[in-house]
């Protein structure tokens, strides 16, 4: 079977999800759109399930590849949306603020969890989590300093419980913030929600209850150059745990911190940048067809990203997230505010 449960689970979900947002605003409350977001409903609806069914083992291989490798591919579509120049001109604008809250939040997320006693492994993870990419930052820090696996799972537990919140909150705080402006928003998700693929959730949401595409590639953009990080900060770390600890592991080859979905995103954006010269793309298909062609790899990547989202709510167990302690669970509700009022005030101030 494979990954087929799990999997067939997710779309189901992401589709039940569209059914719901249909059948509450339309149906329901008799509107001509549906003021529910399909990928809210999904994102729920998967914690639900998580929280209220003992899912068979033989589920997880097909929600892992789900969040992993289906929100990876969607992720990768979307480049569709942006040409190269796009792509930059939101990257530049974005580094000032990417680089103020990653130090922010790498200085003060350490500081603070040494003085409420976490060790200062859970630091570090919570740091590089809140700060970066969430998991993935985590879980490639671990190794360089050590880490235990009960520091790794707390840390990451952290991450997914203030990560789905912000990502179900963070859109209407943004929308409400910033005057409805979709690069400010966009720009606050990207530096201010942990994961990638909550990043992507909170997009989603917003395009879907508020009408506007540009915060979602804001955002997407915004993460993939806040996730570049992982080049400078994960060595990092190594390097200052080295000085600390004489028994540290190695840090990782910089080459491996470069996620590859970051690569097909840019190469998508060429492929979307060199389509869109001249009278025909490639010199093969009309300007019709090539946009046509868009559109659909478009809606491909929204399907993705919503089959993603489910996976994120089955993976989101409530009862291991209550288990890991009032210490771990206040610096990562710390960490998260800390981030987010960081983001905010230099958006507000620089934009």
């Amino acid at each position: 079977m494979g990954i087929l449960p799990g999997l067939i689970l997710a779309l189901a979900l992401a589709f039940g999800g569209q059914y719901l947002s249909h059948w509450i605003g339309v149906d329901l409350m008799g509107l001509a759109k549906s003021p529910v977001s399909a990928i809210m409903m999904a994102i729920l609806l998967g914690i639900i399930v998580r929280n209220t069914i003992t899912l068979p083992a033989s589920f997880q291989p097909g929600i892992k590849f789900g969040l992993v490798r289906i929100l990876r591919l969607g992720i990768i579509l979307l480049g569709i949306r942006l040409s190269l120049g796009e792509v930059g001109e939101i990257g530049l604008k974005s580094l000032p603020v990417i680089i103020a809250t990653v130090t922010a939040a790498l200085l003060i997320v350490t500081y603070l969890s040494r003085r409420l006693g976490l060790s200062s492994n859970l630091g570090t993870l919570l740091a590089v989590g809140t700060s970066i990419c969430g998991a993935t930052a985590i879980v490639a820090t671990a190794p360089t300093i050590k880490a235990r696996d009960d520091e790794v799972a707390y840390s990451v537990a952290c991450i997914t419980l203030f990560g789905v919140i912000a990502m179900l909150a963070y859109p209407f705080f943004a929308e409400w913030f910033f005057s409805a402006d979709p690069f400010a928003a966009g720009l606050f998700l990207g530096t201010s929600v942990h994961e990638t693929a909550q990043v992507a959730g909170a997009g989603l949401v917003y395009q879907e209850y508020f009408g506007q595409p540009a915060a979602l590639d804001t955002a997407t953009v915004t993460k993939l150059v806040r996730n570049m990080g992982m080049l400078i900060i994960i060595p990092l770390m190594s390097v200052l745990h080295h000085r600390n600890h004489s028994d540290g592991g190695e840090a990782p080859k910089w080459y491996t911190m470069i996620p590859l979905f970051i690569v097909g995103f840019a190469l998508m954006s060429l492929v979307r940048t060199v389509g869109d010269m001249g009278d025909q793309a490639f010199g093969v298909l009309s300007q019709e067809t090539w946009k046509a062609v868009v559109g659909y790899t478009k809606e491909a990547a929204e399907i993705c990203l919503a089959v993603a989202m489910a996976a994120v709510g089955l993976g989101t167990s409530i009862r291991g997230l209550v288990s890991i302690g009032l210490k771990p669970l206040a610096m990562g509700l710390i960490a998260a505010l800390l981030v987010g009022g960081v983001s905010a005030t230099l958006i507000s101030v620089m934009y």
